[in-house]
């Protein structure tokens, strides 16, 4: 499939004549201007008959942190703990009014394997409150979140938290399987002969550590290895990269700088100062971007440390209810979530265009178009596979013969496009990202006036999310 696609896109519209139009001008400071607020022209709303309105009242974020900094000698329910207290602080529910708790994660600690309970019991929740926790790969917070709706929507319970959590200064290794065995077996012997024999068997290479894979299972390719070939497959220069990811760190530092990101709160580490912000926001130049070699495919690979997101440490939570409860409390709701979906693809050629499956399919489920989207929140995991998606979006080819469609859906407008920052500057912590975008989507229809926001994301195993969020009626 790359051949093939390498061979239509090349014959394409070129990138970098899209890149000349759409991405070099906003490397200039003067127009790294907020979009201009959207003129609210009173749309339909998305409610359906016989069907709760279900709604999120507020979100919050511990600062997501570069992994090995402030958060590195805690531990993931430490992390999710402090998103929860932060939440409990925001909105100032009550806590036995909480019916159930989600969390996603997706490298897991082993002690706290149902992370979501153990932070609830740290933040002070009741025990008698359930929780669970759900993996979905990067898209473990928007599992989080779906699933508390489809527990809200059934009439189940009236008020979820949802959130998610990693912590990646501090990942699981293994002793190799045949260690590991050889300890099992040893535990199981009873003689002292026995356990002589076992230790006989012993070789040095049984202290060979087993790291986790960073690769996909299925295909043993890096996620990285993965995007460096679609950027080559849809014509994605090195330097439409570039461009892009400094759009997207010189986007974070300025609503960084005008108190945009009000969904972080402050969270005091244990024996060190207390963290305000987000440390991964780095704008820079292209001229020194240029400069870091190939991280995958070397020597003639495009995807680098500077156009990639970087391993991040970092937590989130929402608190999502009826709207009849919310307001009934007495809650001012920031957004509806409306309508969602999930789609998977071929891991291998397809593994980070989820966004480009998911879109069309949200839209016509809600009866909605591009041009009703007033804001779109789209997961950063690489400026290539950004990119890649752009181009996949905008291609009447792509949409008929390989998505079973008669016409493309269209790239989104890029003034409407993460203009806060994404996950290339704002950083990625796999399992929480997601309330991330919505908490961005939702915040942002607040601030611009509009009424539609546009969630997607990739996801390792060829999957893909898409959420719409309305707006809530001021």
């Amino acid at each position: 499939m790359t051949s093939i696609l390498t061979y239509t896109f090349k014959n394409l519209p070129s990138t970098s004549k899209w890149a000349l139009q759409s991405l070099r001008p906003l490397s200039c400071s003067s127009q790294l201007r907020a979009a201009p607020a959207a003129q609210n022209k009173s749309k339909k709303t998305l409610a359906k008959p016989n069907i709760r309105n279900i709604v999120v009242v507020d979100g919050v974020r511990i600062p997501f942190l570069q992994s090995g900094t402030s958060y590195k000698d805690l531990m993931p329910h430490d992390l999710a703990r402090a998103a929860l207290s932060g939440l409990l602080h925001r909105t100032n529910v009550p806590k036995d009014v909480v019916d159930y708790i989600i969390f996603g994660t997706v490298i897991q600690e082993v002690k706290t394997s149902n992370v979501a309970r153990e932070a609830a019991l740290g933040a002070g929740f009741s025990d008698r409150t359930p929780a669970h926790t759900v993996t979905m790969a990067c898209i473990s917070a928007n599992q989080a979140m779906t699933t508390g709706i489809g527990l809200i929507a059934s009439g189940q319970y009236d008020v979820v938290v949802a959130g998610g959590v990693e912590l990646m200064s501090d990942v699981p290794i293994r002793h190799s399987r045949k260690m590991r065995k050889m300890m099992l077996e040893l535990n199981k012997a009873k003689t002292l002969g026995q356990r002589l024999s076992l230790i006989s068997k012993f070789r040095l290479n049984f202290l060979s550590p087993e790291l986790p894979a960073v690769a996909e299972f299925s295909t043993s390719e890096t996620m990285g290895h993965s995007a460096d070939r679609l950027a080559a497959a849809f014509a994605v220069s090195r330097l439409d990269q570039d461009e892009y990811a400094l759009r997207s760190h010189s986007l974070a530092k300025k609503a960084q700088d005008e108190g945009l990101l009000s969904d972080v709160v402050p969270f005091k580490v244990p024996g060190k100062d207390t963290v305000t912000k987000d440390n991964g926001i780095r704008p820079s130049s292209l001229e020194q971007m240029a400069k870091l070699r190939p991280a995958f495919i070397k020597p003639y690979g495009t995807v680098t440390a500077a156009n990639s997101s970087f391993l991040t440490d970092g937590a989130s939570a929402m608190l999502i209810m009826a709207e009849e409860k919310a307001l009934a409390m007495g809650f001012k709701p920031k957004a509806y979530l409306r309508d969602f979906v999930y789609v998977s693809q071929d891991p291998k050629d397809q593994l980070l265009l989820g966004p480009t499956y998911a879109t069309p399919k949200v839209l016509e489920k809600a009866g909605l178009t591009m041009n009703d989207i007033d804001a779109f929140e789209f997961h950063e995991a690489f400026s290539g596979q950004i990119l890649a998606n752009f181009k996949a979006m905008d291609s009447d080819w792509f949409a008929q013969n390989y998505m079973g469609r008669k016409t493309k859906v269209g790239s989104p407008p890029l003034e409407k496009f993460n203009n806060w920052g994404g996950s290339l500057s704002l950083g990625h912590p796999f399992g929480a990202t997601g309330c991330r975008l919505v908490m961005a989507a939702a915040n942002r229809l607040r601030k611009e006036g509009g009424q539609y926001g546009l969630v997607a994301a990739c996801a390792a195993g060829g999957q893909g999310h898409a959420m719409i969020v309305e707006a809530y009626p001021k």
